[in-house]
């Protein structure tokens, strides 16, 4: 049996689906994507030449504030207030793309599935918007959810078996690094 889609309703209109009655639980939602770029794009962000600054620290900043403003991105999402947000921005071990991760954390009675997205989505864009006088070929990549866990459903994880990105030790050049908002 099919099941039904909770956003529409018995005509099939677009709803905003109540969660009056949902209890609060600890949602924790992982998402990632990457941008491809040409590779001496990707060594300039390496480097800290780009003219517009450093576009690993603003792409974070936005994935972050983007998180937090989902509801106004996506139409019949609940506004929510977030536990924190973590987004990991390194460069790609093949070295033409940056990998994306977000991490969103609530006590809801929704998922955070759509925060964690949107924070991927957003962060790639802001890359591209940085570097596109130096490489307009670029390209925001396979944004998916990794992991959610939290509410009636419980834990899911995804099948991909590819490695989190990992973030390179503080000290020494440039550090994109962890930042929580």
């Amino acid at each position: 049996m099919a099941r039904r889609l909770s956003h529409l309703d018995a005509k099939g209109n677009a709803r905003m689906v109540s969660v009056a009655d949902k209890p609060v639980t600890r949602r924790v939602c992982v998402a990632r994507g990457e941008v491809r770029m040409a590779p001496a794009t990707l060594r300039r962000i390496a480097a800290g030449d780009v003219p517009k600054g450093d576009v690993l620290a603003t792409a974070r900043l936005a994935g972050i504030q983007a998180a937090k403003r989902t509801g106004d991105w996506i139409p019949l999402a609940h506004p929510l207030g977030l536990d924190a947000v973590d987004l990991v921005l390194v460069p790609g071990p093949s070295g033409d793309r940056v990998l994306v991760e977000a991490r969103v954390e609530a006590h809801a009675r929704t998922g955070v599935e759509m925060e964690a997205l949107v924070a991927v989505a957003a962060a790639g864009l802001t890359l591209y918007d940085m570097c596109k006088a130096i490489d307009r070929s670029m390209t925001v990549e396979a944004i998916r959810l990794i992991q959610k866990s939290g509410g009636k459903s419980g834990l899911w994880q995804s099948q991909e078996q590819t490695p989190p990105p990992t973030r390179r030790k503080r000290g020494g050049g440039h550090s994109p690094g962890r930042t929580n908002g």
